[in-house]
């Protein structure tokens, strides 16, 4: 992967509709992941460093 690769954001699989109603997450850009709102693509992202990202999601699978 090259620096100048932008983010390739993706839905989960679990979003209804096609991920119309969800966050997105782009976790293929050098030392950070990227969270955006799937029904505002242009509007802000929040950024997160990966071991943060993966506590999150420890964390979201133990309450699911």
């Amino acid at each position: 992967m090259s620096i100048t690769d932008g983010p390739r954001w993706r839905t989960s699989t679990r979003s209804a509709d096609g991920g119309g109603n969800c966050v997105e997450v782009a976790d293929n850009l050098p030392g950070r992941v990227l969270v955006r709102d799937s029904k505002d693509r242009q509007g802000a992202a929040l950024t997160f460093d990966p071991v943060a990202w993966r506590a999150f999601l420890g964390y979201a699978k133990t309450r699911s």
